[in-house]
């Protein structure tokens, strides 16, 4: 390759999709917040820990021209009020690109795997492609890329009988700003109401 070539390859500005797949990996916690929160007097925020990974390799049958890419998430909260207790959330997500944007697809989980399966270091686990199904419960959207912060921003709103839950995100290269809203019969679930603030705690 001509010296020409390499100079225009390295200017060439990454595609939204591939930074985002770069910022999406690794692992993630708000230790900073809730130590913060601590010294002030008063932990607010679960303590919380993603561990997300590529999970391609994880879907079985997938068709030559599938498009995207896979995202096992592992998501860890143990709540002020009960430190000894951790709940474990496994997330499989699904991410395209569309007319320059990042769409978010949140899939289910088949049900017959047991919840302490679900890890990214677990050598067997596969999902079947044909049996993976879109959530009922959260409809696909978009992040929106900021070119000027380099950042990617989505809030998506989704509504149900007697209520709403409203994902609300910036996604930056070492930090995560996340709150999840869930207000059912009018009343707000989430027990607070500023988000949870992730920062990287390993390399990619």
């Amino acid at each position: 390759m001509s010296a020409t070539a390499v100079r225009a390859q390295r200017e060439t500005p990454m595609k939204p999709i591939e930074l985002f797949k770069q910022y999406i990996q690794g692992d993630l916690d708000n230790r900073e917040q809730i130590e913060e929160e601590r010294r002030a007097g008063k932990q607010i925020h679960p303590y919380a820990k993603h561990v997300n990974r590529l999970a391609d390799d994880k879907i079985l049958n997938k068709p030559a021209h599938y498009q995207g890419f896979y995202i096992l998430e592992e998501s860890y909260y143990v709540y002020p009020d009960k430190p000894n207790d951790t709940i474990i959330k496994p997330y499989l997500f699904w991410f395209t690109e569309e007319n320059g944007a990042v769409k978010l697809h949140s899939l289910q989980i088949p049900k017959d795997i047991p919840v302490h399966e679900i890890r990214n270091d677990n050598p067997t686990l596969r999902f079947d492609y044909n049996a993976l199904r879109l959530s009922p419960t959260f409809k696909p959207a978009c992040y929106t890329f900021n070119e000027a912060s380099q950042s990617f921003y989505i809030k998506a709103v989704n509504e149900f009988p007697g209520g709403s839950f409203t994902l609300e995100e910036t996604i930056a290269n070492d930090s995560f700003s996340v709150m999840e809203l869930l207000i059912k019969d009018g009343k707000q679930i989430t027990p607070y109401s500023m988000p949870i603030i992730y920062k990287r705690i390993n390399k990619r």
